[in-house]
């Protein structure tokens, strides 16, 4: 998944294999292009399922699968940001599930009552253009204290909380869920430096890519993007907060008889799995994964899993509609 991202649903139906012993409908918010190439692989792995997957937003999956409560239509969920699946009422919707490779994962990457698990995750980064910093005469930032100077008036694209995942995964990671003073006064010092604020938590590094902005705020695999396709991009890890945010995967309740939908979600946890995630995420949870020496050239750390802070994801979940009210209300 990336995070949320305001564009019409795009379904992919792919048939994996063709002995139609069974068949899993799945909800998904990770990007099309990564489906695909996951698909493939499950495709050899798992050839006795059908597996139709509807790719959504973050938000619009939240979004219908409260609509579709009553009567769910999809076996499970794969790659949805936490804090959204976390909200009570589409948690309510989960069955635990088990699996040799779910059970294998680290205890951070999977919910302790098994109601989800999370092999990849995305990371707060800047997208800084090089060109257009020197333009304006400003320094290279490399904290989030920095983003809150005078200096970056203006200078700034930075996702909506509301509609991005990356948004709210910023505001709620620096603020410590709105409960920390300190981190609540920086977070809005660096809102009133903000010169356009953007639906998907993608487009601030497109911004900054083309010169628009000297700097986006955003996450580390569009970041990477930008300076593989020869933009003249810096990837900043700010110091201080290292925001970041899950992609949980989850098994619904009234699919909890089906095998098939757990062999999926299994698979998704496999370390062939993990391998293809490294191809698109920041975040990989599977035991043992380090960053490419490509991602670390790039500025990705290496020791990255390994020192991600702990995060309440219950809280944030719970706090995320009172934080962006808030948010919003103090940013006017």
């Amino acid at each position: 998944m990336r995070p949320h991202r305001h564009i019409a649903s795009v379904i992919l139906m792919l048939a994996v294999g063709v002995a139609h012993a069974g068949s899993v409908t799945v909800y998904s918010a990770l990007e099309s292009d990564e489906i695909a190439t996951y698909l493939d692989a499950a495709k050899k792995a798992l050839p006795d399922i059908d597996i139709h997957v509807l790719r959504l937003s973050s938000g619009d999956l939240a979004a219908r699968l409260l609509a579709e409560s009553q009567r769910p239509r999809n076996d499970v969920i794969w790659g949805m940001a936490v804090t959204d699946m976390l909200d009570p009422r589409i948690a309510a919707l989960l069955a635990p599930v088990h699996g040799t490779h779910i059970d294998s994962m680290p205890a951070a990457f999977r919910d302790r009552d098994a109601r989800w698990f999370a092999p990849t995750g995305f990371l707060a980064a800047l997208c800084v253009n090089r060109e257009a910093l020197a333009d304006q005469g400003l320094p290279m930032p490399r904290s989030w204290n920095d983003l809150a100077s005078p200096a970056y008036r203006g200078q700034i694209a930075m996702p909506d909380p509301s509609s991005s995942g990356t948004g709210y995964m910023l505001i709620s990671s620096l603020s410590d869920a709105g409960r920390d003073p300190a981190g609540m006064a920086l977070t809005l010092g660096i809102a009133r430096n903000v010169g356009q604020v953007t639906l998907s938590g993608s487009a601030p590094c497109k911004l900054a890519r083309i010169g628009e902005f000297p700097i986006g705020i955003s996450f580390a695999f569009s970041a990477m993007q930008a300076i593989r396709q020869g933009y003249p991009v810096t990837m900043v890890i700010p110091e201080g907060v290292k925001g970041y945010e899950l992609e949980a995967s989850a098994l619904m309740k009234q699919a909890a008889r089906n095998e098939d939908a757990r062999r999926f979600l299994d698979w998704t946890a496999s370390p062939e799995a993990a391998a293809l995630y490294r191809g698109y995420k920041e975040i990989v949870a599977a035991p043992g994964s380090v960053p490419s020496a490509e991602q670390q050239r790039e500025g990705l750390p290496a020791d990255l899993v390994a020192t991600l802070p702990v995060r309440d994801f219950d809280m944030a979940a719970r706090e995320r509609a009172a934080l962006i009210a808030r948010y919003k209300r103090l940013t006017r």
